[in-house]
């Protein structure tokens, strides 16, 4: 296999017990082998796809003094050249906003999160945002589901250590590079996920490439309608790099020099969540002390120069 590998989440939604189970394996190999997966036949409708994008190259498209009114840590507003890869001496070219978990009326929520930041300038923002945050959070947690019989794991296993953990949804801008622009610098230098699993709306624009087992550059390209999965960090200390947190990143476009969108979802657990290695992954021995999710949070947000808020 020299690409990613393309499944249809509707196998595992819909299908019987023998195409849930392939699923399963198939999610897990996958994942083994690159780190990530193409997943079409989603739950996620096209049209808020389509309608989220419209909505973030309008809001980058505001002038810069609007945009940093709207600066808010870990949500909102984050500046061009702010964040950089770990061990990285120079920034991203790059600005985002994001967008986390909203407290639910009626639900203890075990820990309190950012409040979110709305741009007053387009109206049907929050809604959509909302909307896509909630139906990512759920693919997500579907994908969680599916990887719990190859790690031999109750199918529960997951539910409670995610489902309010402080997860993140991101809007991406890559600006065309400008000429001025350092020569080390790229969109997204090379680094790996924080996270259990990302879920990519496909990028509006070409430049994701992946680090694969022969250290050669592969690019991951999906088509526009399909959703593209991670693992992370937090995933690959849990499973002691069964399934491992792959290299990636975004080059500088080799063609017209245009601006990328992208709209990662970054499935965080709970914080108080351990990310000691489970029983079924220990092997020859366990590689990561054991850590909370919420510590090991913080440390690769110092790591990587943002800051909680």
């Amino acid at each position: 296999m020299n690409r990613v590998p393309e499944l249809s989440l509707r196998d595992y939604t819909q299908g019987d017990a023998q195409a849930r189970a392939q699923f399963s394996v198939d999610v897990f190999a996958g994942l083994r082998r690159f780190g990530f997966l193409i997943l079409k036949d989603h739950s996620v409708p096209v049209s808020l796809l389509d309608c989220a994008y419209r909505l973030s190259e309008q809001l980058f498209a505001l002038e810069l003094a609007i945009k940093c009114g709207y600066r808010g840590g870990l949500r909102g507003y984050t500046p061009f050249g702010t964040e950089h890869a770990k061990n990285s001496l120079h920034a991203d070219l790059k600005e985002f906003w994001q967008i986390g978990r909203e407290e639910s009326k009626g639900v203890d929520h075990r820990e309190k999160f950012a409040a979110n930041v709305w741009p007053t300038q387009l109206p049907d923002f929050r809604d959509t945002f909302l909307k896509l945050y909630v139906a990512l959070d759920e693919t997500a947690q579907v994908l969680l589901r599916a990887l719990t019989p190859p790690l031999d794991l109750a199918p529960d296993y997951f539910d409670s250590r995610v489902r309010h953990g402080n997860s993140v949804l991101r809007l991406i801008h890559y600006p065309p590079v400008a000429t001025s622009a350092d020569p080390g610098c790229v969109r997204s230098a090379p680094h790996e996920d924080i996270n259990f699993l990302t879920v990519l709306v496909a990028a509006r624009g070409a430049g994701l490439e992946l680090l694969d087992h022969d250290s050669q550059w592969l690019p991951v390209r999906s088509d526009p309608r399909y959703l593209i999965i991670n693992s992370g960090d937090m995933l690959a200390r849990l499973t002691n790099d069964v399934i491992a947190a792959k290299t990636h990143r975004v080059v500088n476009p080799t063609g017209p020099n245009e601006s990328r969108y992208s709209m990662p979802f970054f499935l965080h657990p709970n914080s108080a969540t351990s990310l000691r290695c489970l029983p079924s992954c220990v092997g020859s021995g366990e590689k990561y002390p054991e850590i909370s999710a919420g510590e090991f949070l913080e440390q690769r947000l110092r790591e990587i120069g943002l800051h909680r808020s």
